[in-house]
């Protein structure tokens, strides 16, 4: 029967001098043939192993290489050197798993992070990835227990769905129909009927439609799940599956819409500040030796953690869209044609506009609200100038916006005629316009991206990089 283990982490926080334990994990380093840098990812510190060549097996000490598996009981000693308070006298050793190094593709040395995405199997093993995760976990739990803590309740919204929340089409089919074989009918369509679901079907992009039909009836609910998008793009900010956060609210409008996303976010930053002290410094110190080489222009605006720091600290600053964009026609970029993007009323804000505002204009966070009915979506409440819709979006600096919500349009006659102006078939959406017609309600909410989240959080440069296993076009491997 195998040996019960210690976690380093515990082993590191409470050392108990002279006691006997038994640790299990991956060499990250073998010095001298004497010290080992044991890591069971527990923590991003390692615990320091010593053996004794003098004693030990030189056969067995030859299969130490980075990333051995290995289970380890020793003493905890007083460490004899600089860098650690303890470490552990090695009685007994055990290899798990060995590594050939020769054939072993992940080295000591720092790998390419495209290398490391194509042996996603192993990169949790790095001490940059398994920070990553471990904040991925801690982030996701303080979304749970904020959401908890506040009396929401957690709806577990539908994968597959026959509505387009976002009215953008570019979602994936679900259908048991053989490639080729689908019936058709007398017009020489597919006949959905003869379908699994009787009807076209597609993953979903957003469970916020569903979670408007819970806070009509719970009042404050939130989804926290996998969404899907077919858009054949291979940038470092999409991918195919990721995870989003949507709370709706009922009795809420757009002021209250937009306290809720700056409670919301100061309290995950703090979180995690907190919490994953040892992980965001060891990334904080990455992002910096990683910088010194780069031109000042590609650095980032501030480091990880004071940026991190900055949105707790400050108040956001809220503007309409129609101030935004004035502000930005009147800024110096705009002036010297140093923006790439137009900056028109009626156009959207694209990442480099929406940073000027928050790092150079405001120097805060900021929040954009009321924005041109016509580049938003369909159940946007529309504002009294019949123009612009209770919209807002979260911006933060380095990264543009992370956050998008809305005050929801809850009279019925007003988003009937918004569903024909987005050509959208009523019967697509009878349910959702009947919640209007029967006991409806004021809501609001907002959808937060996980993985755009962890970007900020981590200031990993690209979305894979932030998700254990990446789907992205012609890749959905793992």
């Amino acid at each position: 029967m195998m040996k019960s283990r210690t976690e380093i982490a515990q082993v590191l926080s409470e050392p108990q001098l002279n006691d006997t334990v038994t640790v299990m994990g991956w060499v990250r380093a073998f010095r001298s043939n004497r010290f080992i840098a044991l890591n069971d990812g527990s923590t991003i510190k390692n615990l320091q192993i010593v053996v004794d060549p003098d004693t030990w097996d030189g056969e067995l000490l030859k299969k130490l290489q980075f990333h051995s598996c290995i289970g380890v009981t020793g003493t905890i000693v007083e460490s004899q050197g600089s860098g650690q308070a303890i470490e552990l006298a090695a009685e007994s050793l055990e290899i798990f798993g060995e590594i050939d190094p020769e054939a072993y593709p992940v080295k000591p040395a720092r790998q390419t992070m495209e290398l490391l995405r194509q042996k996603a199997h192993f990169r949790m093993r790095t001490n940059t990835f398994s920070a990553v995760f471990r904040i991925r976990h801690a982030l996701a739990f303080a979304i749970h227990k904020y959401h908890n803590d506040n009396g929401f309740y957690y709806l577990h919204t539908p994968i597959i769905t026959g509505s387009d929340a976002e009215g953008a089409g570019e979602m994936f089919h679900v259908t048991t129909f053989e490639p080729n074989k689908a019936p058709l009918n007398e017009k020489g369509e597919i006949d959905w009927h003869e379908d699994f679901f009787g009807g076209p079907t597609n993953l979903t992009v957003s469970g916020q439609l569903q979670a408007e039909i819970g806070a009509h009836a719970l009042g404050k609910v939130y989804t926290f799940g996998p969404t899907f998008r077919a858009e054949n793009s291979n940038t470092s900010r999409h991918l195919a599956e990721f995870w989003m956060i949507e709370p709706e609210v009922a009795f809420c409008d757009l002021e209250g819409d937009m306290d809720l996303a700056e409670d919301f976010v100061k309290y995950l930053l703090s979180y995690v500040l907190e919490h994953c002290s040892d992980d965001l410094e060891f990334l904080d110190k990455r992002i910096q030796d990683l910088e010194k080489n780069r031109k000042k222009e590609e650095r980032r605006p501030m480091p990880l953690l004071e940026t991190l720091r900055f949105v707790i600290d400050n108040e956001f600053e809220r503007i309409p869209y129609g101030e935004a964009i004035k502000l930005l026609r009147n800024s110096k970029p705009y002036k010297k044609k140093r923006f790439e993007y137009p900056v028109e009323w009626g156009k959207d804000l694209q990442a480099e506009h929406e940073r000027w505002l928050v790092e150079k204009k405001f120097k805060k966070p900021v929040i954009v609200y009321d924005y041109p009915k016509g580049i938003k979506s369909f159940y946007m409440r529309l504002n009294e100038d019949g123009e612009t819709v209770a919209a807002m979006d979260v911006l933060f600096p380095g990264i543009g916006e992370v956050i998008g919500g809305s005050q929801r349009e809850e009279r019925y006659d007003v988003l009937l005629e918004r569903v024909k102006e987005f050509g959208i078939p009523e019967d697509d959406l009878w349910w959702y316009l009947e919640l209007r017609q029967f006991g409806g309600a004021p809501t609001a909410g907002f959808g937060l991206g996980f993985e755009r989240m962890m970007l900020f959080i981590t200031g990993m440069k690209n979305i894979r990089d932030v998700i254990p296993f990446p789907r992205t076009p012609k890749s959905a491997d793992f």
